[in-house]
């Protein structure tokens, strides 16, 4: 079934095929043309769904739909001259599409797409590969660290167009080595160490970039314990307490999180299975972490009755969700009725949606409302929880090569700023050494 979406007079459409959500604009159109677009869309679905029709090889179904069924010939793979004809623009398209079919998780899809972006931007998007020079990626470079762009995060962004380039050799697409050899970029300064609240807060008030400094962030046993509580006491949702505290207890990423499912908790022999992406690009590879008795406990009463699938996720209506309310059609001030009658008229009720993980924008927006407020407002996300675990293993003395293989991958930089006790314990120790 497709639906209509009115976001300040500009429709989109939504639909579900073959068990996923889609969606894309259809533009500021009347109210009619949009549903007649609509009509057509639904009855192109029913046709796929019979059989009648079907899908053009190459061709997605949001690409059908929004061609009326008539999507436009691909372009030519090969062109007679692939590396004068292919531009960036066309690199990043395709490089998106081919990585897009479950070889990158959505988070890292969404940050190739906004590298080569800016790559397209600033480079032009219209320039062939035939014409990416070292001196023209200088100039990347040196256009970019004159915006302001961190020096880390402008080699990432060079690093993502270089990946494309590669991918594009054996596709006919690029030619020769990826002009990067040589380049300079702007010195970098050192990552801080993970810092205490405390520490943190005196930073703050010393006049220390505020967003940098959060970023340091960890929280002690005894902080992690008292935001558990704070969770606890005002979760929206029955899935946030649990999640925060797997988050908390077990130091995996969002991403881990996400593709946590209800069997990879094994209570009888007290650990949980977490799935990786980063360890391997070609390998879907697992970590096993042991249960802590406090998160042993919560996920008890968790699964308790959980109809299995995604370990955290939403179920059937949700109030005042865009996504899962349990009615549909309201319309902006700017397109509604007068009258009750006639707004109440173009509500009609919301099939309910089937249990599905949850989103990382789920995720943040929920992390961000339980926060808000409070003295626990300025934490950056559920990487803290992260930093917080290994800062409490590290803390009391658990062997480094333990910590690691709970936590999962950590690049040497990462893993030298962990290596640090609670100041707390720094004095401790200083003191017996001193007197």
């Amino acid at each position: 079934m497709a639906a209509l979406q009115d976001r300040n007079g500009s429709f989109r459409l939504l639909f579900r095929y073959d068990g996923k959500q889609h969606t894309f604009t259809i533009g500021e159109v009347s109210r009619p043309e949009a549903e007649a677009k609509a009509a057509q869309a639904e009855y192109l679905l029913m046709r796929l769904k019979q059989r009648l029709v079907t899908l053009p090889p190459g061709t997605d179904v949001v690409a059908f739909l929004k061609h009326d069924g008539k999507p436009p010939e691909p372009a030519p793979m090969l062109p007679e001259s692939p590396r004068r004809a292919v531009t960036i623009s066309a690199l990043k398209d395709r490089y998106l599409v081919t990585h897009g079919n479950g070889t990158l998780e959505a988070n890292s899809l969404a940050t190739c797409d906004l590298h080569l972006s800016h790559a397209a931007r600033v480079l032009g998007g219209g320039l062939p590969l035939a014409d990416l020079t070292l001196a023209r990626m200088q100039e990347y470079v040196s256009k970019r660290a004159a915006a302001g762009v961190a020096p880390v995060t402008v080699r990432k962004e060079v690093a993502t167009l270089r990946a494309a380039w590669n991918w594009g050799g054996p596709m006919g697409l690029t030619q020769g080595a990826f002009p990067s050899r040589g380049l300079r970029y702007p010195k970098t300064d050192e990552k801080p160490p993970f810092m205490t609240l405390a520490e943190v807060g005196r930073r703050v008030a010393a006049g220390a970039d505020g967003k940098a400094v959060w970023e340091c962030l960890y929280l002690t046993a005894d902080e992690v314990a008292e935001l558990l509580a704070h969770v606890r006491g005002r979760a929206a949702h029955p899935w946030l307490y649990p999640l925060f505290a797997f988050a908390a207890h077990t130091g995996a990423r969002r991403s881990e999180i996400m593709r946590a499912t209800a069997d990879d908790v094994d209570l009888d022999a007290g650990v949980v299975t977490v799935r990786e992406k980063k360890r391997s690009r070609g390998q879907r590879t697992t970590r096993r972490v042991p249960l802590t008795p406090f998160l042993k406990g919560i996920l008890t009463d968790w699964l308790r009755g959980h109809p299995g699938g995604p370990l955290f996720g939403h179920a059937g209506a949700v109030a005042r969700s865009k996504k899962r309310s349990p009615t549909t059609g309201h319309l902006g001030e700017k397109t509604r009725a007068g009258t009750l009658k006639g707004r109440a008229g173009a509500v009609t009720a919301r099939e309910q949606p089937a249990r599905a993980p949850l989103t990382r924008t789920e995720i943040h927006d929920h992390f961000r409302r339980v926060l808000k407020n409070t003295k626990w407002e300025n934490v950056r996300g559920l990487h803290t929880l992260r930093h917080s675990f290994v800062s409490a293993c590290a803390t009391r003395g658990i062997d480094q090569r333990l910590v690691m293989e709970w936590a999962g991958h950590m690049d040497e930089e990462t893993s030298r700023r962990y290596r640090h006790l609670y100041p707390s314990a720094q004095s401790d120790a200083i003191g017996r050494v001193f007197g």
